[in-house]
């Protein structure tokens, strides 16, 4: 079993480059499969989830390389194979697989997504826009099957502005016949990268980014080059550190306006944050950290994804901070594992109640998914003594090069594999 090793309260000081967005890179990789040549895309994190989503696209006969962060895939020889179970279990975004097919096969096998537990994630608002294109959608032996004579253009509403289902069913769309339109559309970056990847290939889409989304329907998707978005929440997670524990930190390969409410709060806690065209500095801090609340909201709101980072940070401010996550309220895992790490929190429905400042001591902790992980990184970095992190397939799904980023900052990090011996 590999696991994480730091010894804390080493300073980090320096110049870290942010890799390309992981919640961009996993949808545009199945999108690649609506082209009738190859795509290539440039700046992929070298993460887990993307080495997955290559296996998967060569399961159903694509011819995929991946080297120094360019995909290029040449989707012309794939076909619509089941893929009920293996990669498919391995992360949450496979259900882009699903769109994608639909899109261009009219047919999907897909088996039910895996990837982090945050509790009921259901991926009802993607079945519905299907339905509503004029796939029939059946859960059978635990995959999802979905059928279509051949795709028309709807209006559709979403319930909740969701980012899976608003990608999901773009991709189906702009093989429909006719316009679609997504109403309650999220408007995350993301979305409008993919959007941007979809019309580079042929695709007519209109308004990704606000709330309507109009999508007219086209014959055939052709191959092209794309550069991924930097990733918003790895260089959220690097602000956030370098705000604890840095001595003078930029932080590269950043567009601000996708942070803005990052550094909104981050200001509000008393944290200097000076921004450039595509970077941030965050000097040594010389006051006290302030405590501050904390709710997290669909974009442009404080992401779901660094509120767990977030509330390591407010360990270390003075005073009591709420921290309430109304998109996932499952995501306090890492609570419990804090707390070991003497970390005066306790959680409270939907919301952690944080005390501080409080010293963290280096601990065993298991990292519960992709961001509680990058949130135990971040405490084993300011902790006394050594921290050792389990679990860290999940941190790994989500940052490339974590290890070599902070130890380039001065981190002390590193990875090991250790042995258990039954008696």
């Amino acid at each position: 079993m590999d696991v994480y090793k730091i010894t804390g309260q080493r300073r980090l000081k320096g110049t870290v480059k942010v890799s390309g967005a992981k919640n961009s890179a996993v949808a545009l990789i199945p999108a690649s499969i609506l082209a009738n040549s190859s795509v290539t895309i440039e700046g992929i994190p070298e993460i887990s989830d993307a080495w997955t989503l290559k296996a998967l696209l060569e399961e159903i006969g694509g011819e995929v390389s991946f080297q120094d962060g360019q995909m290029t895939i040449d989707p012309s020889k794939m076909t619509a194979m089941p893929m009920p179970n293996g990669n498919v279990k391995k992360l949450r975004a496979s259900y882009y697989m699903m769109g994608a097919m639909l899109g261009r096969f009219k047919k999907a096998v897909i088996g039910l997504p895996g990837g982090c537990f945050l509790g009921p994630r259901p991926i009802d608002q993607h079945i519905k826009g299907f339905e509503a294109l004029g796939a029939t959608v059946t859960n059978e032996h635990g995959a999802i099957y979905l059928r279509a004579e051949e795709l028309i253009g709807a209006k559709i509403y979403l319930d909740v502005a969701s980012v899976g289902a608003t990608i999901n069913i773009m991709l189906a769309a702009v093989r429909a016949k006719g316009r679609t339109v997504i109403e309650n559309a999220a408007k995350e970056p993301e979305i409008i990268d993919v959007a941007t990847l979809l019309t580079n290939m042929g695709a007519k889409i209109k308004g990704a980014g606000t709330s309507v989304i109009r999508i007219d329907g086209v014959e055939e998707l052709h191959g092209t080059k794309h550069t991924i978005i930097p990733d918003r929440i790895e260089a959220s997670t690097f602000m956030i550190m370098a705000a604890a524990i840095g001595e003078g930190v930029i932080i590269d390969n950043v567009i601000p306006l996708h942070v803005e409410s990052l550094v909104a709060k981050l200001r509000e806690m008393g944290v200097k944050v000076e921004t450039g065209e595509e970077s941030i500095f965050i000097p040594k801090q010389t006051t006290d950290l302030t405590a501050v609340d904390i709710k997290t909201l669909v974009y442009p709101g404080i992401a779901t994804d660094i509120q767990q980072p977030l509330s390591v940070l407010l360990t270390q401010a003075n005073g009591s901070s709420k921290v309430t996550d109304t998109i996932y309220s499952a995501r306090f895992k890492h609570i419990d594992e804090l707390r070991r790490m003497n970390a005066n929190a306790r959680v409270e429905g939907n919301t952690a109640i944080i005390q501080g400042p409080t010293q963290l001591q280096g601990s065993t902790v298991t990292a519960t998914d992709l961001r509680a992980g990058a949130a135990l990184v971040l405490a084993g970095l300011i902790a006394e003594g050594e921290t050792e992190i389990h679990d860290i397939y999940h941190i790994e799904r989500g940052y490339g090069g974590l290890i070599e980023k902070l130890c380039a900052l001065g981190a002390e990090i590193r990875r090991e594999t250790i042995v258990h011996t039954s008696k």
